[in-house]
């Protein structure tokens, strides 16, 4: 349990250090927070044709209401959190890949739903836009994260371990 809250901690902390360098953030969290505007404007475009995405922007080109993607919006954080957890425990590599693979569609997918319910719950009350901005939604990425991996640990293959040796004889 030490060598797992040690690793956790070591991988937390470099990856939140890494992410925030200037680089990082031109070369890689722009461009990602910029695709899920494209993504978002793609899916609400299937049923709305009234929106335009420009960078991490999405606007209505109908009244002008516009969200701004921003750090702690696009769901890197949980990413983090979760790409922590899950390589910090001791299990087989390939689990590790395919849990972390599956952990981050799913935190991205309810992170779009996210984005998009906000774009319309602005356009109605910027009171309710606020509520679940700052409240909710910050809340429910977070336990996507640790319910993804609280799964994850779930279905993890048991594996039995090597009996202790013979204390020697005296």
């Amino acid at each position: 349990m030490a060598r797992f809250f040690i690793l956790f901690v070591v991988l937390l902390a470099s990856l939140f250090a890494i992410e925030i360098l200037q680089t990082v953030q031109d070369h890689v969290i722009l461009p990602f927070t910029g695709l899920l505007a494209d993504i978002s404007v793609a899916i609400i475009s299937a049923f709305d044709d009234n929106v335009a995405a420009s960078g991490k922007v999405i606007r209505s080109t109908v009244n002008g209401f516009a969200v701004s993607i921003e750090a702690g919006c696009n769901g890197v954080e949980a990413v983090i959190i979760l790409f922590a957890a899950i390589f910090a425990f001791p299990a087989p590599f390939r689990y590790q890949l395919l849990g972390f693979g599956i952990g981050f569609i799913a935190i991205q997918s309810l992170n779009l739903v996210r984005i998009i319910s906000l774009f319309y719950l602005g356009q109605w009350s910027m009171t309710a836009f606020k509520w679940f901005h700052l409240y909710l939604w910050q809340a429910l990425i977070i336990l996507d994260a640790l319910v993804v991996w609280l799964v994850w640990l779930r279905y993890l293959p048991r594996f039995k371990r090597p009996p202790d040796p013979d204390p020697l004889p005296a």
